[in-house]
């Protein structure tokens, strides 16, 4: 539910920008995401539990009669996108400009006719702290031009496919579908990508602090956009290891053919790709065993699985430390362990390399680990978060 107040300060800040009309006007929100389980599992068509979080874009858009998409977001310079034509432009590559054009040719697509609205958003998803800011605005853009260029009705994986597009086209980040299925659907979700056309998905009604954890998301200190090009190499390599076998993606290997084939694919693709290509298969099965816990109720065997899961991020996957002296999610992640003291759990969360690190936290713990962590990486650094039910929507206000 989004604060009543939050709305009418929008409604506020739309007439400033574009002044009062009669067009009718639409609420679109979309909600962060955090990443349970399955570091780097779904752009191999492995398995993730996802969790919409309670943190949003929402935005209040209308009509404008123009042939442009204007954009006024706290904190940001205006951005405005001529609708004259959709194809990606290399200027527009890491711009919220990219998105907002990506998502109108994806859009367009399912017949509608491109329209100028005008559109005014917040959040307080924390920008380039790994939650998925990104897949959050492409979904909120994608529910309010649902609405407001008349049309089919777009499901929630159609609707994610459409922002992966516009991610990986227009604004130039190879990213898999995880983020934005897991906000186009809401909720803790088990997501399956062996099916890369219909990717299946299992909701659990999972509260975290009923079983007596806080989930924590520790921001680094470091924007994980920063490491894009490390964070590439990661699907690269383990497509790579694919590729020898003659397929797109690590679930189309056998594992008894990749054992065979572990010396001629160190000599030929190197150690690292190897190694990353262990952590998917071991991950993969960790996510299952996950699912399984909490579906049960056991936490204690799910803390004790999230643990081998951050193991394996930091010794196989290798995306927690960067090349050379800089380690802003290492030292996260070495300083949370040392408040946990052998409870709860942490672990690298999303990309990796920068960005945030996810910790269990135990409820009687949370406000010395809150406070620890704010003083060493900065006041705010550590944030609790709920799951949403609700996942990226949009209505007539």
């Amino acid at each position: 539910m989004i604060d009543p107040r939050r709305i009418e300060r929008l409604q506020e800040v739309f007439d400033a920008a574009y002044g009062s009309s009669d067009a009718p006007r639409v609420l679109a929100v979309a909600p962060a995401r955090s990443e349970i389980a399955g570091n780097h599992t779904d752009h191999e068509g492995g398995e993730v539990i996802a969790g919409a979080l309670d943190r949003a874009i929402v935005g209040v858009a209308a009509a404008n009669g123009l042939d442009v998409i204007r954009v006024t977001s706290a904190g940001f310079d205006p951005v405005e996108v001529s609708l004259d034509s959709l194809e990606p432009r290399a200027d527009e590559r890491v711009t919220t400009a990219g998105i907002v054009r990506g998502m109108a040719a994806c859009m367009a697509a399912t017949g509608r006719e491109p329209a100028g609205f005008d559109i005014v958003m917040d959040s307080d998803i924390p920008a380039g702290g790994g939650l998925s800011s990104s897949a959050a605005l492409e979904l909120a853009l994608g529910r309010a031009m649902e609405l407001l260029w008349e049309g089919r009705e777009v499901g929630a994986v159609e609707l994610a496919r459409m922002g992966q597009a516009a991610e990986n086209r227009y604004f130039g980040k190879p990213c898999g579908l995880m983020d934005q299925l897991s906000i186009a659907v809401g909720g803790l979700a088990n997501l399956d990508f062996a099916d890369e056309g219909e990717p299946g998905c299992r909701s659990l009604a999972f509260d975290f602090a009923d079983h007596g954890y806080a989930l924590c998301l520790v921001e680094v200190g470091c924007d994980h956009a920063a490491f894009t090009d490390e964070y590439a190499a990661v699907p690269q390599e383990m497509q790579a290891v694919a590729a020898a076998f003659g397929e797109a993606r690590l679930d189309e290997v056998g594992a008894d053919d990749f054992d065979a084939a572990v010396p001629a694919l160190r000599e030929r693709l190197g150690d690292r790709a190897v190694l990353r290509a262990l952590h998917y298969w071991r991950e993969d099965s960790l996510v299952a065993a996950r699912w399984e816990a909490l579906t049960d109720g056991d936490m204690d065997r799910f803390l004790e699985l999230t643990r081998e899961s951050g193991a394996s991020s930091a010794m196989f996957l290798q995306n927690v430390s960067a090349p050379g002296a800089y380690q802003p999610a290492m030292v996260a992640l070495a300083l949370a362990e040392r408040l946990l003291a052998g409870r709860g759990a942490c672990r690298i969360h999303g990309g990796g390399f920068g960005g945030s690190i996810q910790a269990f936290v135990p409820l009687d713990a949370v406000d010395g680990f809150r406070s620890a962590m704010d003083g060493w990486l900065g006041d705010g650094a550590c944030q609790v978060y709920g799951i949403s039910e609700e996942g990226a929507r949009a209505s007539w206000l």
